[in-house]
């Protein structure tokens, strides 16, 4: 005599599936009951890409936000609850890899023209065997810069304008743009000149002294 039917396979993602429910109809308890349930899973798939607990922690806080946001969203005929929210943890991490490696090219860049004296072109891009400066020491050195200074190689670097194109988005000369951009590479190579070695030819092939 059967004493009593199996559970079925599919009963953990009935379950996951009323509280999705629950927490498209706003109920805070539900969504803390799938934190409670796939924080871990989440957060070791953070951590396996970006390789930092921190971001990691980011990520899987990101994750239940955007599952408490768009739990609406959510079409069982597409897959699991847990396959679900291990694409928004994977999508959310690339997404983090993606915006620090644009942000660390972004300063390379500069350290790199910055080692090297009189250039008036765009600089060779450096190989991947060089470093560069702590992103905490160009934030604080470009600090010291005034807000012109700052703002026009903030345009130049790090947003990708031209000379040309931030004169006319400033609404200034363009020699005034060069001259604000030169000063404030030369203040930056005084403030930074510990860090970069120039002793190649030529200023090509900067080695930066990477601090972490």
């Amino acid at each position: 005599m059967v004493q009593g039917a199996a559970p079925s396979d599919d009963t953990p993602q009935r379950m996951d599936e009323e509280l999705l429910r629950r927490v498209a109809e706003r109920d805070p308890e539900a969504v803390r009951a799938l934190y409670r349930r796939y924080s871990r899973i989440v957060y070791g798939l953070a951590a396996r890409i970006t390789g930092s607990t921190s971001d990691a922690e980011e990520v899987t806080q990101d994750v239940f936000l955007k599952v408490w946001e768009k739990a609406a969203t959510y079409r069982a005929d597409r897959g699991k609850v847990l396959t679900w929210l291990v694409q928004i943890a994977r999508n959310r991490s690339v997404d983090m890899l993606r915006g620090q490696t644009a942000r660390g090219r972004r300063d390379l860049r500069l350290v790199h023209q910055l080692g090297t004296e009189g250039a008036t072109s765009a600089p060779v891009a450096p190989t991947e065997e060089e470093l560069p400066v702590s992103r905490e020491r160009i934030r604080e050195a470009l600090a010291t810069l005034s807000h012109p200074q700052r703002s026009a190689l903030e345009m130049a670097f790090f947003q990708g304008f031209t000379h040309r194109e931030i004169s006319e988005k400033l609404g200034e000369p363009l020699g005034t743009i060069k001259t604000r951009i030169r000063d404030a590479m030369i203040r930056l190579r005084g403030l930074l000149s510990e860090e970069i070695r120039t002793d190649n030819p030529g200023g090509l092939g900067v080695r930066i002294q990477g601090r972490g």
